[in-house]
């Protein structure tokens, strides 16, 4: 028997046009699919339903995969792909397996001889370094800082550390209802000369993109970012 194949869709980083962010052989394979793993169904079937799915809503399997999966979870995960149907893997927003839980499930694949195919379409990450004019040569993502004022006070100097030893745009991201606090942080502790960029709604029609040092953070009018998917990144001079 055919074993399936594990398609890596993207999916928009929020709510507008498709046809501008997906190219139509992605929206033409995810139409084919019967079956996926999604880390959350709900947003799968309206994501699936935008595109004018070829099968009915109520007959595609959708399971979920989520920071909550457990591990021994897994397995039943790729069933459908060992009985020769293809999966479809499903991030909440964007490219699925990066800063996502679906990364398990794509080493579990690779594990089990399953083909793994990456399917283009927007990165959050990329789409802000390209537009940061920071770094491209050398960067480093490192998801998310602590949480915790003390701890990532130290991060942030940390990872300026590196990026002034290294010549290394550094890049992260946060749960947007704490993006306040962190950008407050960064520009704070990082020092004048460091350029520090948000990236925030990309793709999107509110999408904004601003590189300055610290310093001129510090006297401008803060940005509107509280509760709006954005990245951070900054490079040491």
């Amino acid at each position: 028997m055919r074993t399936g194949k594990l398609y890596l869709i993207p999916v928009p980083l929020g709510l507008g046009p498709i046809p501008s962010v997906l190219p139509d052989a992605v929206i033409s394979r995810a139409k084919q699919l019967g079956h996926f793993v999604a880390e959350n169904a709900k947003s799968a079937r309206a994501f699936l339903k935008s595109i004018g799915c070829t099968l009915p809503l109520q007959q595609i399997d959708i399971r979920e995969l989520n920071e909550h999966t457990l591990e021994e979870e897994l397995d039943t995960l790729l069933a459908p792909a060992r009985n020769g149907h293809d999966v479809g893997l499903i991030s909440e927003a964007g490219c699925p397996a990066v800063a996502d839980p679906g990364k398990n499930l794509v080493a579990l694949a690779h594990q089990e001889g399953i083909d793994v195919v990456p399917m283009v379409g927007p990165s959050s990450i990329l789409l802000a370094l390209m537009a940061s004019g920071l770094s491209g040569q050398s960067f480093a993502f490192h998801g998310y800082l602590p949480v915790k004022d003390e701890l990532r006070q130290k991060r942030i100097r940390e990872l300026e550390h590196l990026s002034r030893t290294g010549k290394t745009t550094q890049v992260f991201i946060e749960t947007p209802y704490r993006n306040r606090q962190l950008f407050e942080a960064l520009i704070r502790i990082c020092a004048p000369d460091t350029m520090i960029c948000i990236a925030t709604d990309l793709t999107l029609d509110t999408e904004r993109i601003v590189t300055a040092t610290a310093s001129i953070w510090r006297n401008r009018t803060r940005p509107e970012i509280d509760r709006r998917p954005t990245v951070f990144l900054f490079q040491a001079a």
